[in-house]
């Protein structure tokens, strides 16, 4: 059972989101049923500067109705369906509201469902609430839907649902009731101001692993004029959909779709945490000093294997001391903290590409080592060619992870990686490749696809490394190592 933070009943709003629907706004809220009204904390109408006296409209119904507590508001520019949206929900969180439901002022969603949308959020059953004029067998027809727009529903919500793993009836419903605590935890500020504004927190909601719950409502089309452009809503739903999957698999930086600010842990066969366990293996169990150690999701895995873990990193996560023998929190820009000598190993997983100064880095890092320690560091290859591509088309641009992450500071190549190892005085004791990371392809399972890929890019990286060779994977030691082991 929901329950407002104060341990009330919840504060429902309905955000009653208004374009030139001066003739049909005050009918449609004289549909509220009466006895649902009690239960309702506000109304807030949001008109999006009609032409019309939309406006006027609500505040008369607003003096016609003193019992409920009315809020009418009129944006002096027209921030188009989403923007309107995006206002309305920002009023429902400023006034501590505990659901919202969006109703369309012209009466084409019906008011007297608004019982059946907040339920499965006041029980604790659901996040978000969607009417469906979908699940009835026919409903959508007999009610008036246009045969071309059933069609391109029905198509749209099979192509949405395909690309986000889900099983809805119908993604183009405008009737929805949100618990505000879950919109509060998308970032629904960054999305559209346009019509795909509903596809967007739906994607939104179920990357962030939140309830949706579908019910049935009635489909009524009247008079009210559409202001829908078919196709152009077609093209950027579909477009939200497969940017929403190519940002999880690393490429672009659509500010509206959250990104994880912890690293995780690389298991995919041939990656480059798999590479540098498979050389830790190959030592005996000692002392192991992992900078950027993030989240300490590989340093756990190191430290299984008998070796005691130290981890630095600029940001401290969720349960990384769990992980850790020692934790300690630092802005790798400004050098190490005293974190201690003589490692028998250092390491630096996907980290020089982060600092301004990698040399003055890896100098430090392998001050750190004993007598007879070694320093691993992967890095991305910036010869491989996606980014030669991306260069050569004249499309540079950051993506949210891989070779072009957007937070990386410096790219190598294989040749400016050697001149920053000469610099820190280092010496490579071996220098490997690894490939694409197909698994990202099909997350949460390895498929016949991604099978076959790995094998094709692996040949490849094998064939040619510093045009196919995804990350460098490389074992230094100081070059003063030698004479170091023979005083």
């Amino acid at each position: 059972m929901v329950e407002s933070e104060r341990g009330e009943r919840p504060r429902i709003g309905i955000l009653v989101v208004a374009y030139n629907a001066e003739a049909t706004l005050e009918a449609t809220l004289d549909r509220i049923p009466a006895d649902f009204r009690s239960q309702i904390a506000e109304i807030i109408v949001a008109d999006d500067a009609s032409a019309d006296d939309t406006f006027g409209a609500g505040v008369r119904w607003r003096r016609d109705n003193p019992e409920m507590a009315t809020l009418v508001i009129r944006h002096l520019e027209n921030r188009g369906y989403g923007g309107n949206q995006k206002a309305g929900y920002e009023l429902a969180i400023d006034r501590e509201l505990d659901i919202v439901v969006m109703l369309h002022a012209d009466g084409q969603y019906a008011p007297e469902f608004l019982p059946q949308m907040v339920a499965p959020i006041i029980n604790g059953e659901a996040d978000a609430v969607f009417g469906s004029r979908m699940m009835d067998k026919g409903a959508a027809r007999k009610g008036g839907m246009p045969l071309y727009k059933y069609v391109g529903n029905k198509i749209l919500t099979r192509v949405e649902n395909s690309l986000l793993g889900t099983d809805l009836s119908e993604f183009h419903s405008g009737y929805r009731a949100y618990s505000v605590a879950a919109l509060a935890a998308v970032p629904f500020m960054e999305n559209t101001d346009e019509f795909d504004f509903d596809t967007q927190i739906i994607v939104q909601l179920v990357d962030a692993g939140k309830r949706i719950v579908e019910i049935p409502i009635p489909t009524y089309y009247g008079d009210e004029i559409c202001y829908v452009d078919g196709m152009k809503y077609a093209k950027d739903v579909v477009k939200d959909v497969v940017q929403y999957r190519t940002s999880k698999m690393g490429f672009g930086t659509a500010r509206w779709i959250s990104n994880a600010t912890e690293y995780g842990l690389k298991e995919e066969e041939g990656s480059s945490h798999t590479a540098i366990l498979r050389l830790l293996r190959e030592i005996p169990p000692g002392k192991v000093l992992d900078v950027g150690c993030s989240s300490g999701l590989l340093s756990g895995q190191i430290r299984d294997m008998g070796h005691t873990v130290v981890g630095v990193d600029h940001a401290e996560e969720p349960g990384v001391r769990d992980r850790l023998d020692e934790f300690f929190l630092a802005d790798l820009d400004e050098g190490l903290p005293e974190v201690g000598s003589d490692f028998d190993v250092v390491i630096a997983a996907d980290v020089i590409e982060h600092v301004r100064r990698p040399e003055q880095l890896l100098e430090e890092m392998a001050s750190k080592l004993g007598s007879d320690g070694r320093l691993i560091i992967s890095t991305p290859n910036f010869g491989h060619w996606y980014p030669r591509f991306r260069v050569a088309s004249g499309n540079f641009d950051y993506d949210r992870r891989g070779i072009l992450d957007e937070t990386h500071l410096r790219f190598f190549t294989r040749k400016g990686l050697q001149r920053v190892f000469e610099l820190a005085k280092l010496r490579v004791e071996s220098l490997d490749y690894t490939g694409l990371p197909f698994t990202v392809l099909q997350p949460g399972r390895v498929g016949a696809k991604a099978k076959m890929l790995n094998r094709a890019d692996h040949w490849l990286v094998k064939t040619r490394p510093t045009l196919f060779g995804y990350q460098f994977v490389a074992v230094l030691r100081p070059k003063n190592f030698e004479s170091k082991t023979h005083e």
